[in-house]
């Protein structure tokens, strides 16, 4: 194959490929999908800096809680340079540790990550009057979850209403 037609054929799989690319890269779907991914890293930064730096001093005052909880940790089996004063301590000398304060520390985290999302959740709600939390019930008759305004139910098409009993106690009352 010459050079001469190999390159036309380049840039047609080229252009192909190129505006495929372009297709894919500019549904909105994924447009939606990687802001958002942006927005949450930078939001997780934030509550993370937040639980950290703001509510773990103030939750250092109390007693029972120390502001440097993601370093405790309980020694199980020793390694042969113990004591230690650092989880990192432990693990280089072969200790099994316990590290409770890690744990202590993800659940705050959660915590407060928990109530950031649902406070940001009332301020959109309060800004768009648009709901953003959706109530649900559960349906009298398959027991599944739908949503609290909903007239009928979307698995088992029942109405919330209770038509269905009336229109059963009215045909046997006729039948009689």
């Amino acid at each position: 194959m010459s050079h001469d037609n190999y390159e036309p054929i380049f840039r047609q799989r080229f252009k192909t490929a190129w505006q495929g690319f372009k297709d894919f890269i500019g549904r909105d779907n994924v447009l939606e999908v990687s802001l958002g991914l942006i927005i949450s890293s930078s939001f997780q930064r934030i509550v993370n800096s937040l639980v950290s730096d703001v509510f773990m001093p103030l939750l250092s005052l109390l007693p029972f809680v120390d502001k440097n909880m993601s370093s405790k940790f309980a020694v199980l089996r020793r390694g042969p340079n113990a004591p230690y004063n650092t989880i990192n301590q432990a693990d280089e000398d072969g200790a099994v540790t316990l590290n409770y304060g890690r744990f202590i520390d993800a659940v705050f985290n959660f915590f407060f990550v928990a109530v950031a999302l649902y406070m940001v959740v009332q301020a959109y709600s309060a800004a768009s009057k648009d709901t953003v939390i959706k109530h649900s019930v559960k349906c009298d008759y398959c027991r599944k979850y739908i949503p609290e305004k909903a007239k009928r139910c979307s698995f088992c098409t029942s109405w919330r209403d209770g038509r269905e009993d009336r229109e059963t106690s009215a045909l046997a009352t006729h039948d009689q």
